[in-house]
């Protein structure tokens, strides 16, 4: 009488027997429990009203998530900086490749260990989950001791924490910078400006040319008047009493006074020094010296505006949930997987029997 294994098929051994043997020694034997660490913790900024229940939760006080920092920090935890970061004193690399570990489940059993190699193997330990309605993050992180698995998460989480706190600086530093910059150089050409009216006005002796020449056109006028009155004077003296001693003096006032209005006048308009072409020479740095000041007013107004832009772009990490401390191993699924092969198992070899029955009936036909 042959045996119960014997009557089996070799296509049912190998594709449900072996496998299931397999199974049962691996997750009965070999396998090592996993612990998982979670974390959920969220980018919050000061700038941004939340639109989302849990949103207006985590912006009581005036913050709200931050879609960029969040991208940021997913994508560093699943880069290889993250890795180099996280096990510069060798607490991954402890954590995954002790001995005590199952040959076929620690990291460098049955490969030869490289950098590449350990990236792979770490993303395979490390699990991020943002949630694009709340913007926060889950974090798991698989060990095969409790406290490693939350000692990674918790460094993990320190580094995203260090990733954010840099790129807050970073962008409120960019923020102010060029406006700063355009503030010390706007300060500087009003400075320069301001200096070159005062030395023109200290060199040409005039405050206001425009103020000076109104001045000076008042006197000529006044002078004009005189010389009318005087002018008057004569003619009536010539006319009633041509005789009258007054009349040499008139007219020697007369000629003084024409000298005078001339005089002045000149200095008004007319020569090289005269108060219109330092009125004109004036104009321009008045000119100058109004654009720069009100071109510096606008630059500090940019840079009031770039400090509030730099405060909006504080971000950090507020931890929702600290990373746990697991107290039983969540993997691996021992029954589970054994149950998993064994019935996929039996799925492919019934349906490679009825493809090896269909090609034999097809043959024999």
């Amino acid at each position: 009488m042959l045996s119960p294994l014997r009557r089996l098929s070799p296509l049912f051994i190998a594709l449900v027997v072996a496998p299931t043997i397999a199974a049962i020694l691996y997750f009965g034997v070999f396998a090592s429990d996993v612990f998982i660490s979670e974390a959920r913790f969220v980018v919050r900024s000061p700038s941004r009203a939340a639109a989302t229940s849990i949103g207006q939760v985590l912006s009581g006080a005036g913050l709200s998530g931050v879609s960029e920092e969040s991208n940021a920090v997913v994508e560093y935890l699943e880069s290889r900086a993250a890795l180099h970061d996280a096990d510069k004193d060798g607490l991954l690399s402890r954590a995954y490749s002790a001995t005590s570990v199952s040959i076929l489940d620690r990291f460098g059993g049955l490969l030869a260990p490289n950098r590449e190699r350990f990236f792979d193997y770490y993303l395979g330990k490390v699990e991020v989950e943002p949630d694009t309605t709340t913007q926060v993050l889950h974090l798991s992180v698989s060990a095969f001791d409790p406290d490693q698995a939350r000692a990674i998460n918790e460094r993990l989480l320190e580094q995203s924490e260090a990733l954010v706190n840099r790129l807050s600086t970073r962008a409120r530093t960019d923020a102010l910078s060029v406006a700063e910059d355009d503030a010390r150089a706007a300060q500087a050409r009003a400075r320069e400006a301001a200096m070159r009216l005062a030395a023109y006005r200290n060199r040409a002796g005039i405050i206001d040319p425009e103020k000076e020449a109104e001045a000076r056109l008042q006197g000529i006028s006044k002078l004009e008047d005189e010389l009318v009155s005087a002018r008057t004077q004569l003619q009536q003296m010539e006319a009633f009493t041509p005789a009258a001693s007054q009349i040499p003096y008139l007219r020697t006032q007369i000629d003084s006074l024409k000298r005078e209005i001339a005089r002045r006048r000149s200095g008004v308009a007319g020569g090289r020094n005269s108060l219109s072409a330092a009125a004109a020479r004036y104009q321009v740095l008045l000119l100058d010296s109004e654009l720069a000041a009100k071109h510096l007013a606008a630059t500090l107004v940019s840079l009031q505006d770039a400090h509030a832009e730099a405060r909006r772009k504080r971000a950090y990490v507020e931890r929702i949930a600290a990373p746990s401390l697991p107290d039983y191993p969540i993997r691996p699924r021992r029954l589970g997987g054994i149950l998993a092969v064994f019935v996929l198992g039996l799925l492919a070899w019934g349906i490679l029997t009825v493809l090896v029955a269909g090609v034999r009936e097809h043959r024999e036909g």
